[in-house]
């Protein structure tokens, strides 16, 4: 984790979710038996690895802080029920845009900001119980953007 630290701000702060799924796996690993979780998703009949959101921020604020931006994607990691794992962030120049990433033991949620446009694009990648949609307030209250454009995909659909 020290090499990506001069490339720009890395956090290793564990989400909440981080801490209960560790004690959640002290219990598991006490019990005889493991069960093999499958983190795919099953909605609507229809079974996939997880659902992907495009979510395009048209007149937002406060897009040129990582600090900001890092606090903003962990609340909706943790309103979405995801585990967060670690978060990498570059800052192109003093009042420049921003792109990051969150890992999640889930996925993802990954960020591009043009701070000049007032405009952030961001990824919500989630398999399993979670439920990104959750993580929109969390997105909406730290951006206050003026619209927003949403697209949904499923991936690793199975026929």
């Amino acid at each position: 984790m020290n090499a990506l630290s001069p490339l720009g701000m890395v956090s290793e702060i564990p989400s909440s979710n981080q801490m209960q799924s560790d004690a959640e796996r002290a219990i598991s690993d006490d019990s005889d038996m493991e069960v093999q979780k499958d983190y795919f998703v099953e909605k609507d009949g229809v079974k996939f690895a997880g659902t992907h959101l495009l979510i395009d921020l048209w007149g937002a604020t406060n897009l040129c802080d990582p600090d900001h931006i890092d606090r903003a994607l962990r609340e909706a990691a943790e309103a979405a029920g995801a585990t967060i794992l670690h978060s990498h962030f570059h800052h192109f120049s003093p009042n420049g845009g921003v792109s990051g990433v969150l890992v999640l033991a889930e996925s993802h949620i990954s960020i591009h900001t043009w701070p000049e446009r007032d405009f952030a694009a961001i990824d919500i990648f989630m398999c399993g119980a979670c439920n990104p949609y959750r993580g929109i307030t969390a997105l909406k209250a730290a951006f206050k953007p003026a619209s927003i454009n949403l697209g949904e995909q499923r991936r690793g659909l199975i026929a």
